[in-house]
């Protein structure tokens, strides 16, 4: 089985995958400061929980936009599987698909990842809207290069900011209010978090298409993109799984061309 691992600045997620098939799914807190063995305590009794033994791991690959985080996660595959997994944005793996942006070194590797499954799924003529701690509008051409993209702050920062930096504002949670025009603060706020959430994607997206010069197939994924693909037609499809399926995609292209199952013994 493939261990798949998605080190995000909000979260972690790791799901065990047999071929084609998730079988399981587990999601902690992305936090530097965790030490291999507290990622160990966690990990390993969820998953006996689900019937599965380290043993039953033969493989395993990590994006992480999370530098810190990456060590402990790499001691982590050593120590509970006795494997090394590899890690997108390495130079020994490859993704299959050209990057054509001034600094490759600088992409996301869930960027990069979430253009490999978008493409596989897709074809190519493509917008990923990934909606996680920032949202981010990825841009995968006709051939499945990936094209660059824009960054902007998640909808969970700008609620912070909102209420970090304003007295009398307190914190609301992500909803579609019923009315654009608040008759409240807390209904205002809501209006402005939610609605000004979707005038930014929907015009995020037409001057991305305007500049790209034709019609673009949109994909949405992340944790909030549910909520967002209900309230607006930009968005043409929502797929929860993009990152995680790219992860698998991209070991099972490096380790078929290597002939190996990446398992390296010897602790």
């Amino acid at each position: 089985m493939l261990l798949t691992i998605d080190c995000g600045n909000t979260n972690i997620v790791f799901a065990l995958h047999r071929g084609e098939t998730q079988l399981a799914s587990w999601r902690t807190v992305s936090d530097s400061r965790k030490t291999v063995d507290e990622l160990v305590s966690w990990l390993y009794p969820l998953m006996q929980l689900e019937g599965y033994q380290p043993s039953d791991v033969t493989g395993a690959i990590l994006a992480s936009v999370v530098p810190a985080a990456r060590r402990a996660l790499e001691g982590l595959c050593q120590k509970l599987f006795g494997l090394l997994p590899l890690v997108v944005g390495t130079e020994a793996v490859r993704l299959g698909v050209p990057v054509r942006v001034d600094r490759p070194e600088q992409v996301g590797a869930d960027r990069l990842v979430n253009a490999v499954a978008a493409y596989a799924r897709f074809g190519g003529d493509l917008v990923v809207i990934d909606f996680g701690t920032a949202t981010t509008f990825d841009v995968i051409a006709r051939d499945g290069a990936y094209e660059g993209g824009v960054i902007a702050p998640g909808i969970n920062l700008s609620m912070e900011a909102l209420h970090n930096a304003s007295a009398l504002l307190p914190r609301i949670t992500v909803q579609q209010p019923e009315r654009v025009i608040g008759k409240a603060t807390i209904p205002a706020m809501e209006s402005g978090v939610f609605w000004g959430y979707i005038g930014m994607i929907e015009g995020m997206i037409s001057r991305i298409q305007a500049e790209y010069g034709a019609e673009m197939t949109v994909i949405a994924t992340g944790g909030l993109a549910p909520l967002f693909e209900r309230a607006t037609e930009v968005i043409d499809h929502l797929d929860s799984d993009l990152t995680l399926r790219g992860l698998r995609m991209i070991y099972e292209l490096n380790v078929n061309k290597r002939n190996i199952d990446g398992r390296t013994r010897g602790k």
